[in-house]
């Protein structure tokens, strides 16, 4: 039947084998060459870019001491833990308690409610600060709600944090929250143990592995984020916004790389501690688990409405404030509708040619960056030998999850700005953004491509090989069907977070080719919030649109490519 499948005629003869091999090892490290020029060597010139002067010359640990002299930095240190340590504790309960109502309940449309929990992922950083503005600015519609009059400062930041973080924590506890044994909760009840002893003997101690994976996932991100302290921070400094000062502002390239590896320092810390945790996790579905099942319960059912509704609320006031506002003549004096705000090319932030800019950089790492993800994860999953390469490739790809956007960005902007980099004349350009954007989320869409290969028996490679069948034609015919879902969302994800990204490319991005989110950040420096409103409002449309475009994709790819996932 394989044979069928591949549908190649084998030449034979120990020639082609060996020509196969070095074909498959000239493709092994050619990945390892495009992820060490897109994340491995610009990180080492952070960490040399820290220990040399503004000349170039070796001084040792002096920039670090300067840093830690600097009452400025430490006091954007401090702000920085005090902003992570609270959204994190604020950001959890939040997302567990909608995760429990979605998967805990018998309600109807939960599909629904996921997307509406999910939504923030479609929209910049930047969108939630801005209709915090249009709330409880100085011209806001509540500001009479908060003490002092105006959202700027430290809460500011909180609650827009808030809103960027919750769905990355919602989806970490919602996989945490799916993975129940129906049989330990029989068992609870059989010992008379109540609703909320089993909540606080079984669910609890289920979901802290995924507890802690998401408040350190929270933690970093806030950390790192430079839209939401930008637009609403005000005087309350964070790192990711001095090492923005340091390196654009002052030119003090030296002091940015120690702020650069200070950020790094908690995303590492977080690696390092959900790896132990991962280790003492013991696996929460066995062959004999029985999927969990919510009894019916009215008022469960009602408790789990209220959550869902309270919680969805206050992400779609966020989210409808920004887009309401684009269309508004002047908030909050002049209601009427209008498209005035539209017009980009009257503003600063570098006009239409700003958004369609992010169109290309988004579709651009989504073909390449899927592309590279899937031969990648191949590499690692399915050709045998080549172990020290293999070993290689798969640090690569798993370090992009501890380096944040911000980090890597300075570290672009030291490498690729070198005067004696040869590659010195791509720097700022279009091409190394979208370098940028698929180092940078390369974990992600990897993990998944290989989640998708290890369902894919290893005989089916055993016996191609038999056939003398070359590993790219097993590829086409066997792995690509199996992995087309996956792949489909490896495209979305990569195409959003292009989209919406900003930390990982300010610091790269020219005039000549501004992006969407970087002008949105100039619009509102500007005074021109309704028009970075407006913006926003179409990296929004553009995420969702494209979303919805796979999504019936991936249906229509399912129908004639995946039934045989179906019983026949």
């Amino acid at each position: 039947m394989l044979s069928a499948v591949l549908r190649w005629r084998p030449r034979g003869g120990q020639t082609g084998i060996a020509g196969e091999a070095r074909i498959a090892s000239l493709l092994l490290w050619a990945l390892v060459a495009v992820l060490l020029l897109g994340l491995g060597l610009p990180l080492l010139f952070i960490f040399a870019k820290a220990v040399q002067d503004g000349d170039g010359g070796f001084v040792g640990l002096v920039n670090f001491a300067q840093v830690l002299q600097s009452p400025g930095l430490m006091r954007a240190s401090s702000n920085s833990l005090q902003l992570g340590l609270t959204v994190t504790a604020l950001v959890l309960p939040l997302a567990f308690a909608f995760a429990w109502a979605l998967l805990r309940s018998r309600l109807w449309g939960r599909g629904l409610w996921r997307q509406i929990g999910l939504s923030p992922l479609l929209a910049p950083s930047l969108m939630p600060a801005i209709s915090l503005v249009y709330l409880f600015g100085n011209q806001g519609l509540l500001k009479d709600w908060l003490h002092g009059g105006n959202i700027y400062g430290f809460w500011g930041v909180v609650l827009g944090e808030l809103f960027y973080t919750f769905p990355h924590a919602l989806l970490i506890i919602m996989t945490a929250l799916s993975a129940a044994d129906a049989r330990l909760y029989e068992a609870g009840r059989v010992l008379g143990a109540g609703p909320l002893r089993q909540f606080l003997t079984i669910t609890l101690p289920g979901v802290r592995y995924g507890l802690v994976s998401a408040g350190l996932v929270v933690f970093t991100l806030v950390l790192t984020d430079f839209g939401v302290p930008k637009v609403v921070g005000g005087d309350f400094n964070v790192l990711a916004v001095e090492a923005f000062k340091q390196v654009i502002g002052q030119q003090n390239f030296p002091r940015g790389a120690v702020v650069g590896l200070l950020l790094l320092l908690p995303a590492i810390l977080s690696c390092l501690v959900e790896r132990r945790m991962a280790r003492r996790q013991q696996a929460a579905l066995t062959a004999r688990a029985q999927p969990f099942a919510p009894a019916p319960s009215w008022l469960r059912d009602a408790c789990a409405l209220l959550l869902l509704l309270a919680i969805s609320l206050l992400l779609l006031a966020l989210l409808g404030v920004g887009v309401a506002a684009s269309f508004i003549k002047y908030w909050p004096y002049n209601l009427d509708f209008t498209l005035a705000h539209y017009q980009f090319d009257t503003v600063d932030g570098g006009g239409w040619s700003a958004y369609v800019n992010s169109l290309q950089l988004a579709t651009a790492t989504a073909v390449l960056g899927s592309l590279l993800v899937f031969v990648g994860a191949c590499v690692c999953e399915k050709l045998p030998g080549m172990a020290l390469g293999r070993s290689l490739l798969r640090f690569l790809a798993m370090l992009p999850m501890a380096v944040p956007g911000l980090v890597l960005g300075l570290g672009y902007v030291f490498f690729f700005n070198h005067p004696a980099n040869p590659l010195h004349g791509w720097y700022g350009s279009l091409g190394l953004m979208v370098l940028c954007c698929i180092a940078h989320f390369y974990t992600t869409a990897h993990l998944t491509a290989a989640t998708a290969l290890k369902q894919l028996d290893g005989e089916f490679e055993a016996v191609a090989a038999s056939l003398k069948v070359p590993f790219w034609v097993t590829w086409w015919r066997v792995s690509l069907p199996v992995c087309l879902p996956a792949l489909v969302d490896v495209a979305r994800f990569l195409f959003v977070s292009a989209m919406t990204t900003l930390s990982a490319l300010i610091f790269i991005m020219t005039p000549e080719h501004s992006l969407a989110a970087v002008s949105i950040i100039t619009m509102d420096d500007a005074g021109d919030t309704a028009a970075a409103a407006a913006m926003a409002t179409l990296v929004v449309l553009s995420s969702a649109g494209l979303s919805l475009l796979l999504s019936l994709l991936e249906r229509l790819l399912g129908r004639r490519n995946q039934r045989w996932r179906k019983p026949g």
